[in-house]
């Protein structure tokens, strides 16, 4: 596949940002079918209902997983980025090449752990007698590729780094039209239930992997992932890790969300409340996910020109992605507002679950329309390095406030299962409220701060 590099210090901003960000977006939304086709066909099985919850209650570790990929990748990318913007390719080769040694040591270490220990904290993280054989038997195929999935969310970044946008979608389209196809087959044809599911999700992953790779040592890129550089240098892994933890948080942080709203929810509103929330985790991403293609196109445009030091391009990013952002999640918002069952009967058609999670979305998607703006804000500030305060935000809004409020709430209110769901919008706003605040007066301090220079 023939693809020529973008030049990102040049040209107009707009046509950049949809360049990058149309092929994000699609590979994000892509992506994201991995786990949406899965739980649409589970959903459709005999006893879907209790199977979509065993699967539910199996996320918080998935979402793990894939958070140690975005350590590494989302952390080496931006370095990558600018060392491009400073005209130092050997360097952003070093870069991306420890990276790639991370995330196969990440993999491995992650595959034991979870191994050993999966039972015990399937039962931590919310399970019952009726959905525990279900989040074991996905569970146990879904960490065989473990590896595949870090090589292929956390390379493919670096891919879209270096202005290979179309490449990067085509590397996750194709892992997800194999998934797509092998789910009925195996969930169905072969009368494999949730393992088939598993069983297709790794398989996709590892075909993706195996493509990003092809393209990195390959030689249409313009970095390419050296041997001489697969030796692990401290002081790169360092930086590396010191930028990509606020990301990390913000989707490790999003299993330990998880985790608590499985637990209360299975307390104050049984195995249906938790099949629930599945599905609305599941709304959720389909509304992140085109946000996060926005900020990754955004990204790179934003760190060349910052490492170049051409600050008016800088400024007209940012402008560009926060519009764009904040516009598209009040749109969502007001879809699921006036659509809920729309979204609900993707996934299942019971009338009791059908209820249930509908009037849950209100509740829960309350206060979602800020979230464009906060994640602008958020992805900016890594975009230009500023690690400490993007770290600062992504514990804000679901450390500091979401998990608290969800135990805090249902002692205050009398519908315990109200409380929990209210405890997501208001965090919601707090901290969005509060990044664009903060960044508003740290962004024209650091971008000074180099026109000074």
């Amino acid at each position: 596949m023939k693809e020529k590099s973008i030049d990102l210090g040049t040209g107009s901003i707009g046509k950049l940002l949809i360049s990058l960000s149309a092929p994000a977006i699609i590979g994000q939304l892509v992506n994201l079918l991995y786990n949406i086709v899965d739980r649409i066909f589970i959903g459709r099985m005999a006893s879907g209902e209790v199977a979509m919850a065993g699967v539910g209650v199996a996320m918080p570790i998935i979402l793990l997983v894939s958070a140690f990929a975005s350590l590494i990748g989302m952390g080496g990318s931006p370095l990558t980025a600018i060392k491009m913007g400073e005209k130092d390719d050997d360097g952003a080769e070093q870069i991306m090449s420890n990276s790639f040694s991370m995330l196969i040591i990440i993999g491995i270490i992650l595959t034991i752990v979870f191994f050993i220990f999966k039972e015990p904290i399937l039962w931590k993280f919310g399970a019952s007698e009726a959905t525990i054989g279900y989040s074991l038997d996905y569970l146990s195929i879904y960490l065989i590729g473990t590896v595949f999935v870090q090589i292929a969310l956390g390379m493919n970044t670096f891919i879209n780094t270096q202005g290979f946008a179309k490449i990067g979608m085509f590397t996750v389209i194709i892992g997800a039209a194999i998934n797509i196809i092998l789910d009925p087959i195996l969930i169905f044809g072969l009368n494999m239930g949730v393992k088939g599911a598993a069983l297709a999700t790794i398989i996709a992953q590892g075909v993706s992997a195996i493509f990003v790779l092809k393209f990195l040592f390959g030689k249409k890129s313009i970095l390419k992932i050296r041997k001489k550089y697969l030796k692990i240098d401290k002081k790169i892994i360092l930086a590396i890790v010191s930028l990509g933890v606020a990301p990390f948080i913000m989707q490790a942080t999003e299993s330990l969300v998880l985790i608590s709203l499985n637990n209360q929810l299975l307390k104050y509103g049984g195995d249906l409340a938790v099949s629930a929330m599945t599905i609305i985790s599941s709304i959720m991403q389909v509304i992140l996910m085109p946000l996060m293609g926005l900020t990754q196109g955004g990204q790179p445009i934003i760190s060349y020109n910052y490492g170049a030091k051409q600050i008016d391009r800088v400024k007209k990013t940012f402008k560009l992605l926060f519009i764009s952002c904040l516009g598209y999640s009040t749109l969502m918002v007001i879809l699921l507002m006036l659509f809920p069952e729309f979204f609900v009967r993707i996934f299942n058609n019971d009338p009791e679950l059908l209820r249930i999670t509908s009037w849950s979305i209100k509740i829960y998607f309350a206060g979602m329309f800020l979230f464009g703006a906060q994640m602008a804000c958020q992805q900016t500030f890594l975009a230009l390095g500023q690690a400490k305060i993007s770290l600062v935000l992504a514990l804000l809004r679901k450390m500091i406030l979401l998990v608290p409020l969800i135990f805090i709430l249902p002692m205050f209110m009398e519908d315990g299962l109200k409380a929990v769901l209210m405890a997501e919008p208001v965090a919601d706003i707090i901290a969005c409220l509060t990044t664009i605040i903060l960044f508003s007066r740290f962004y024209k301090k650091t971008l000074t701060h180099i026109e000074n220079e």
